[in-house]
């Protein structure tokens, strides 16, 4: 049986300003002013200045005995490295999936705790003012990517839906209606892999950790994360039309993430994707013949790894990639704790840090769903190695937390944890000046009538 997806919590509002959250940062108080020349702490490498914003989901882990979960965030960075923005949600407990949306606004997919499980939280976000648009909770857990197809509909891809009770297991990629609450449309994944595949069939067997509409809507592109595979999934025949990797094959992929797809000049389907586990960013391209890698047959053809990029002595559990309309590919390089973007050939020209622990970046306005050039289409291939990157130390490391911690304020009232900041995000478009008027006013009450 499935289980239903119930609203525990549906909060839309236009939320006050985020004060002191706006501008370039370089160390000193955030402003509204234009970024400055000089690069900031957490800026590693900048040949030459990022072509718009970008924008870091920060899930706030440091993989240290000694150190406890930190705070999830979204980190924006100008064209040379300098903090713009840091946004902590206070219900969030991980970050993950960040998605630019056509009108400015971020998507983000994340978990929030509700009676102690980790339950799936979207939050729709205005980067201009740094508000909450609209936030929802929904009884699904720990979901890591969802994408806003319109105003009504959320297509999810559903992890972790065991019932080990009934010995059943719904992992799904669905098409979620926040008005009326009903489930349009699902793909499960149990009567097309056995329960011996991937991970704990009663706990977490597929960790679906990605969907993405592709091809006009009319498919999905979905990465079964414990099945080492990309499918791409056809809405209306329920068929995978396509299937990079198979379960177990971990010289193809093992264990990866954010799969993008691609289309060469010549009209070859290809796929960019994070091949977590084995520390690299590789690209395949579905070609007609044998020249393939064994085990990644598709339809009509077979695939032939074109691209290799990082190792584990480059990378270190990278889990994003996004090919770039310039050609370059931005990386979210995770247990690093730092974004690159890298050319074909494997030189860093653009380089940020954001502690602790990366998991996906959007470049805006560039976006990252339909992609750029295939490696193919710009004469490059092979084996690289990034070159030229900075390489920041812990102390370095330690310093960019710092001063995200400052431009967040966490812990004083304008900051986005502060009281300020929270009446700000319930009082619409209130000046913060008179919130903090209202309360010193409120505490001067009190003490008369305490006299």
């Amino acid at each position: 049986m499935f289980r239903p997806v119930a609203v525990l919590l549906a909060l839309c509002l236009v939320a006050g300003p985020a004060t002191a959250l706006g501008g370039a940062h370089d160390g000193t108080a955030a402003t509204n002013a234009t970024t400055p020349p000089e690069l900031g702490v957490c800026a590693g490498t900048v040949t030459e200045p990022a072509d718009g914003i970008t924008v870091v989901s920060v899930q706030g882990a440091r993989f240290q005995p000694e150190v406890g979960k930190t705070t999830a965030r979204l980190v924006a960075f100008g064209p040379r490295g300098n903090i713009r923005w840091v946004y902590e949600p206070d219900d969030v407990v991980w970050s993950y999936d960040v998605d630019p949306l056509e009108n400015g606004d971020l998507f983000l997919t994340a978990t929030t705790r509700v009676d102690g499980e980790g339950m799936t939280r979207f939050v729709r976000f205005d980067p201009t003012d740094q508000s909450v648009v609209c936030a929802e909770t929904l009884d699904l857990l720990d979901t890591h990517d969802a994408d806003l197809l319109d105003d009504e509909r959320i297509a999810i891809a559903n992890m972790r839906n065991a019932d080990p009770a009934n010995g059943t297991n719904d992992d799904r990629l669905l098409i979620y209606n926040r008005t009326t609450g009903e489930t349009e449309w699902e793909w499960r994944f149990d009567p097309r892999y056995p329960p011996g595949a991937g991970g704990n069939y009663g706990d977490d067997w597929t960790h679906v950790n990605d969907i993405d509409p592709v091809r006009g809507g009319e498919a999905f592109l979905a990465s079964p994360r414990n099945l080492d595979e990309v499918i791409l999934v056809n809405r209306s025949t329920g068929d995978i039309d396509l299937r990079l990797g198979r379960d177990g094959d971990r010289s193809t992929l093992y264990e990866q993430h954010n799969p993008q797809l691609l289309t060469s000049e010549d009209g070859r389907p290809t796929l960019l994707v994070v091949d977590s586990e084995n520390d690299r960013v590789v690209e395949y391209e579905l070609r007609e013949g044998a020249n393939a890698t064994a085990g990644t047959a598709g339809p009509g053809g077979a695939w032939e790894r074109v691209w290799t990029l990082g190792s584990d002595a480059s990378f270190d559990w990278p889990r994003d990639a996004d090919r770039l309309a310039n050609g370059n590919t931005l990386v979210a390089d995770s247990r690093n704790h730092r974004v690159l973007e890298v050319t074909p050939e494997g030189e860093v020209v653009w380089e940020v840090y954001a502690p602790w622990l990366v998991y996906d970046v959007a470049r805006v306005p560039d976006g990252n769903e339909d992609g750029g050039p295939t490696i193919a289409d710009q004469g490059a291939s092979g084996r690289h190695r990034p070159t030229g990157d900075a390489d920041l130390g812990l102390a370095r490391q330690e310093e960019c937390a710092e001063t995200l911690d400052e431009v967040a304020g966490r812990g004083t009232l304008l900051g986005s944890g502060g009281a300020v900041r929270g009446l700000t995000e319930r009082a619409g478009s209130v000046p913060v000046v008179l919130v903090v008027l209202g309360l010193l006013l409120a505490v001067g009450v009190a003490y008369r009538l305490r006299g």
